[in-house]
């Protein structure tokens, strides 16, 4: 097992920048996922944390290693990738023990006819079979071992590419959206299982996905980055519930955050939508602001008034238990998303005028250049003041 380090890490590809600088500590045998959508440069920071890719400037270390320059042969680590770049031509058997072969058996006893005759090639040929063996029963694989790649499944593939890496014992477990082939049943069978598989080795996990349900189910921390930046590094349910970052807060959640574009009046108010909400702190009169409403935190209402939305039902999802209720309010650009109980709701239908009230504490209010506004955070604070004096 091992820590890792990632202090300052830069890459461009010619002219085009592609990361940004980018510091991150990931804890001894931590399960982290790092987040975000196409483009944003996770995986190139995780081919360069593998060694695979060679970063422009910064400095990686695994354990009390600094391992710049180190091939990724040497760095112990091991990567799971999209494809998982099984060998076709080779059994499962043969695909789980390269790894093994090529890191106990000498160029010479790799030979296929020469190699099985040299001095005591035939013992570590034996340990090889029996570390493949004990892997593949773990992963539920073993009746597997004499079948090519062509001839499972996504999901056993899936398994083999995960063996490969863990036959070998390494101190990091890289993956690389191996989730991303499969339908989606077996996406959150996988999920479960690839948890549990770092639960039961205690080794450190660095997961690359753009799936939020993947990120938030398995991690114990996600790391969501955009455009080459690290925008936020937490806990799952303080990434949903406190993001830091408008486009955070946008990014993770689904139905997506609502938000509605405010103007703070006297009083601790703001004026959006043809309504007023409670804003907490003392925000400034005049300062423009967004409010984030999650959908889950509306609630049905008899009338319209303070803090409450009112408009016209455009359209509803029936999710079983839940409702999704999208919602014409005058005076914003998109539809309003409330995910209702289904139970708890009346028949609703297209066209029907709804209230939906909100609690002041369940807003998130942000500033106009993303960043989240916290009543008692100084740095809001001066974020605020600085607004004022610009009006």
């Amino acid at each position: 097992m091992a820590a890792i380090t990632i202090e300052k890490i830069e890459k461009s590809f010619g002219a085009t920048p592609v990361l940004g600088g980018v510091s991150l500590e990931i804890a001894d045998g931590e399960f982290l996922t790092l987040l975000g959508p196409s483009g944003c440069g996770k995986s190139t920071l995780l081919r360069i944390l593998a060694g695979l890719e060679v970063q422009t400037g910064g400095s990686i270390a695994i354990g009390e290693r600094v391992v710049d320059g180190v091939r990724p042969k040497r760095r112990d680590v091991a990567m799971v990738f999209q494809s998982y770049a099984l060998y076709p031509h080779m059994t499962v058997q043969e695909n789980m023990a390269v790894p093994l072969r090529m890191r106990r058996l000498s160029a010479w006893q790799r030979l296929p006819l020469i190699g099985r005759l040299l001095p005591g090639t035939k013992a570590v040929v034996a340990d090889i079979e029996k570390d493949v063996m004990r892997t593949a029963k773990a992963l539920g694989i073993g009746h597997l071992l004499g079948r090519k790649p062509g001839q499972l499944s996504g999901g056993q593939r899936q398994r083999v590419a995960v063996g490969r890496a863990m036959v070998r014992q390494p101190a990091v477990f890289l993956m690389d959206e191996p989730l991303s082939n499969l339908d989606a049943k077996l996406r959150v069978q996988m999920r479960a299982e690839i948890k549990e598989l770092h639960n039961r080795l205690g080794v450190t996990f660095v997961y690359v996905t753009h799936d939020q349900s993947e990120a938030m189910t398995m991690s114990d921390r996600v790391a969501v980055m955009l455009d080459g930046e690290l925008l936020q590094v937490a806990a799952p349910q303080e990434i949903y519930a406190d993001p830091d970052d408008r486009r955070v807060a946008e990014f993770i959640g689904s139905p997506k955050i609502n938000m509605l574009e405010a103007r703070a009046r006297d009083g601790g108010l703001a004026e959006t939508a043809g309504t007023s909400f409670s804003v907490p702190g003392n925000v400034a009169s005049g300062t423009g602001l967004a409010l984030g409403i999650r959908p889950e935190a509306f609630h049905l209402v008899e009338a319209g008034g303070h803090n409450i939305l009112t408009g016209a039902v455009r359209m509803v999802e029936h999710m079983g238990s839940d409702l999704y209720v999208h919602l014409d309010v005058p005076g914003t650009d998109n539809p309003v998303i409330a995910r209702l109980l289904a139970e708890r709701a009346p028949q609703i239908s297209s066209g029907q005028t709804l209230h939906l009230g909100v609690k002041p504490e369940r807003l998130l209010l942000f500033a106009a250049d993303g960043r989240r506004l916290r009543p008692h955070d100084p740095a809001s604070a001066t974020v605020l003041r600085m607004k004022e004096r610009s009006q």
